[in-house]
């Protein structure tokens, strides 16, 4: 793991410890904590209860962001965490358009994974392919084929795509 990511990922680990449920590491930083190799970490996916969104951006000491629409992708609460070296994206009421109807992405399984003394929760592996099939980007696809080889199984059911 670069030692950049590293740094941040424990910075997250700090921050986020307050919180003992409702959050995830997603996206490449997850594959990156389950030691699958996940290419270049451009930033870290943090995806939290839409109930903790106001204490967790208090917490990092920043304001939600009003991005543009997008047609895959939106979240009731976004923010942009830039205090260490690879950027955070904080989601909240995350949601994946699917088919033209918006279905909520929120994790089954929830695994800690340490980095020294630091924990830090991530969908298990299965969980984490299906995302990344449902996500079905072009950027996907390695992903999904690096936890394909690394033994990731189906997943839970999830919207059909």
């Amino acid at each position: 793991m670069p030692p950049e990511l590293r740094a941040t990922l424990h910075h997250v680990a700090r921050a986020m410890a307050v919180f003992p449920e409702g959050w995830w590491i997603i996206g490449s930083a997850a594959m990156a904590l389950h030691g699958v190799e996940a290419g270049r970490v451009n930033d870290i996916d943090l995806l939290v209860d839409q109930r903790l969104a106001t204490a967790v951006l208090d917490r990092l000491g920043i304001a939600p962001l009003v991005l543009p629409p997008d047609p895959l992708f939106r979240s009731a609460v976004f923010a942009r965490w830039e205090g260490a070296a690879v950027p955070v994206e904080i989601m909240a009421g995350f949601q994946l358009c699917v088919g033209g109807a918006w279905y909520p992405v929120e994790p089954h399984s929830r695994e800690r994974i340490m980095i020294d003394d630091d924990g830090l929760f991530v969908p298990d592996r299965p969980e984490l392919l299906s995302l990344f099939r449902l996500f079905g980007r072009p950027k996907d696809a390695p992903r999904i084929a690096a936890l394909e080889r690394a033994g990731a199984g189906p997943g839970p059911a999830s919207p059909a795509r």
